[in-house]
């Protein structure tokens, strides 16, 4: 009994054994260049889109070559044009406008159009005009007309007006407003909202068979 104690002192005891250490492996950066190429990828695929469509639009355009729509008042006569001390504008004013369409292969819906009248910067009337359609290279007919009264509340608008008359020529500005889409070939474009300004100058009471051509400016 004795030597089964002393063999027992005599080893050496070193307790329950330790499990080895488990090891976690962790490689930094995986998920967030997951992320990264899903952008890049994204990026690429949007930057390809919008060269493409640009290469398109620029073939179209080269190909169709779009020249801009052509404005003219070919004749107006000022029949009534009078200006009350009240500053209540009377007048009556009738136009024949030409909007010429230059290009060979985009046709125009005109679908709303109207015409605004200006005296010293201040609208005094307008006038809507038909809807149309406008082929390839072709030319339509519009006539405004105005007539009623209006008032005007401009400071200096009876001063001009005064010099006006003793000058023999009022100058009237008519804008066109319309919105528009193009058609080339089978494609038809959004709503634009072109404008076109047209300057007068009119005597008053005086035959159209005296007007001028005017050319209109024309603006996108």
């Amino acid at each position: 009994m004795a030597d089964t104690k002393q063999s027992q002192l005599n080893g050496a005891y070193y307790g329950p054994p330790i499990p080895p250490p488990t090891r976690s492996y962790h490689r930094p950066g995986r998920g967030s260049g997951c992320g990264c190429c899903l952008l890049c990828t994204l990026f690429k695929f949007i930057l390809g889109f919008v060269i493409t469509i640009g290469i398109i639009v620029l073939v179209v355009w080269l190909v169709v070559h779009p020249n801009k729509v052509k404005v003219y008042v070919t004749d107006a006569t000022l029949s009534k044009f009078n200006l009350t001390s009240t500053n209540t504008l009377n007048y009556n004013l009738t136009m024949d406008v030409m909007v010429r369409n230059p290009n060979k292969k985009i046709s125009i819906y005109y679908d709303w159009i109207e015409a605004r009248a200006f005296y010293d910067g201040e609208r005094f009337a307008y006038a809507g005009l038909p809807t149309f359609h406008q082929g390839h290279k072709n030319t339509t007919m519009l006539y405004p007309f105005f007539d009623g009264q209006s008032l005007v509340v401009g400071s200096g608008t009876q001063g001009r007006f005064n010099t006006e008359k003793n000058d023999g020529f009022y100058n009237i500005d008519v804008n066109i407003h319309a919105r528009v889409r193009f058609k080339v070939w089978w494609f038809k474009s959004n709503k634009y909202s072109p404008k076109a300004k047209c300057h007068l100058r009119l005597p008053l009471g005086v035959a159209s068979s005296g007007f001028t051509t005017t050319r209109c400016d024309v603006d996108f």
